[in-house]
């Protein structure tokens, strides 16, 4: 398993891990801040970015593998992690398999249940297929500020004053996610997270109260799959905290990650 990643910065090692569609380029808000004080490894998840989709790759198990894989042959097992949405369950399941230090779960996906499932699936399928649609137009949709703000308001408490580049590049990289489609797909009709980490290092779940994705309704089950995890409410903050919360992000992340 070959992932393409960057690093930056020096001292303890970080990792960061982007949500479904994404990319190493997703936590640019935060990632410079992070490197003046930590070695801060952003990733491009398989099917991502740079790194090629394997043949399971659209599928959360087999995303899981390629990054447990990886961490073992990159000598990274128990490095700290963040993740966020579809990152934050990878960074849950590998501190439930005993591969992560400290962790900070942004978001995370997999605790939804019932018609939180087809409203996953059905409103994520509609978002992917108009950005898709747009994607030409998409620099000069995200310049404006109702053009962003349509586009981002089921991701964002405060979209309209994310930056346009920003918000181009990762709409581009949705629209251009081979396994965009059969993720979720296969996020929407599988089981539930499985919780308890093995882990005795800090674990923080971190939740917008404003997130249209996964709804802070789902915050309890995933408290309850993993009960030693310390829950960090953000106030004023949709799907990505990172995004619209980023000084208060990155304090939380230094303070858990010591």
């Amino acid at each position: 398993m070959t992932i393409h990643h960057t690093r930056s910065g020096r001292g303890k090692p970080l990792l960061l891990v982007h949500g479904l569609g994404g990319s190493n380029f997703s936590w640019d808000t935060i990632s410079p801040a992070l490197a003046q004080k930590r070695d801060v490894i952003a990733l491009d998840l398989p099917g991502h970015g740079q790194t090629p989709a394997e043949s399971d790759s659209g599928s959360f198990d087999g995303l899981a593998r390629g990054l447990d894989e990886w961490l073992a042959a990159e000598d990274l097992a128990g490095i700290d992690m963040v993740g966020s949405s579809l990152g934050a369950r990878l960074v849950l399941e590998m501190a439930r398999r005993g591969r992560a230090g400290a962790v900070v779960a942004l978001d995370p996906g997999g605790f939804w249940d019932g018609w939180e499932r087809t409203f996953f699936k059905t409103t994520i399928t509609a978002s992917i297929a108009l950005v898709r649609a747009l994607r030409p137009a998409l620099p000069a949709i995200t310049r404006n500020v109702v053009g962003r703000t349509a586009l981002m308001v089921q991701l964002s408490a405060r979209p309209w004053s994310l930056d346009p580049l920003l918000l181009s590049r990762e709409l581009r990289s949705f629209a251009d996610t081979p396994t965009f489609d059969a993720l979720v797909n296969d996020l929407a009709a599988g089981p539930m997270q499985e919780g308890s980490a093995n882990t005795n290092a800090p674990l923080v779940i971190g939740w917008g109260r404003k997130d249209r994705l996964c709804l802070p309704q789902q915050a309890e089950r995933a408290m309850a799959a993993f009960p030693k995890a310390r829950m960090h409410w953000f106030d004023r903050s949709g799907h990505f905290p990172m995004w619209d919360q980023p000084e208060e992000t990155i304090r939380l992340i230094l303070e858990t990650t010591g």
